[in-house]
């Protein structure tokens, strides 16, 4: 049995006024302000959207590049379609055209240095090993520039040879 002046909805002990709706409310500030914080346009690391530099280079590392040529002293020999390289993990490995091979591979900047060649050992008809040497002889010819565009990465010996790849 209920006495006088007695309800369900519990009163303060400072106040004696009735609590409601404070749930709610808190439970919207709680929800809807890190929404809002959300919301704004500066990046976790200070910069603004759009702000951000974006590097203008695919990536060189972790992708297997087909090799479609190379020029050497002013002549250009078409791949015999087996030719490819990837390299990641600061190391090489591909097909010269008949031969695969490892080595490793240092990339800084716009350049890229092989070392260490190891390479199988068969023998393959004459124009195919003639692509091969050239290609090997390109990339182990010291520090090579690097130049990706779009799908396509050249690599470029002091001398002035070229070797051109395709993305697969």
């Amino acid at each position: 049995m209920r006495t006088a002046g007695t309800s369900r909805t519990p009163r303060t002990w400072r106040t004696g006024r009735r609590r409601t709706g404070s749930v709610p409310i808190l439970a919207a500030v709680l929800v809807l302000v890190p929404l809002a914080a959300a919301c704004g346009e500066e990046q976790a690391d200070g910069r603004r959207p759009g702000s951000a530099s974006v590097s203008a280079e695919p990536p060189l590392t972790g992708v297997r590049w087909a090799v479609d040529s190379v020029t050497v002293d002013g002549a250009t020999r078409r791949s015999p379609g087996s030719a490819r390289l990837t390299i990641a993990d600061g190391k090489a490995s591909g097909s010269y055209g008949c031969n695969d091979f490892t080595a490793t591979a240092v990339v800084e900047g716009g350049s890229v240095r092989f070392g260490d060649a190891r390479t199988t050992r068969m023998a393959c008809a004459g124009p195919v090993m003639a692509f091969e040497r050239l290609l090997a002889g390109a990339l182990a010819d010291g520090l090579l520039t690097t130049e990706v565009k779009g799908d396509t990465l050249t690599l470029g010996t002091a001398g002035g040879d070229l070797v051109r790849l395709t993305r697969t």
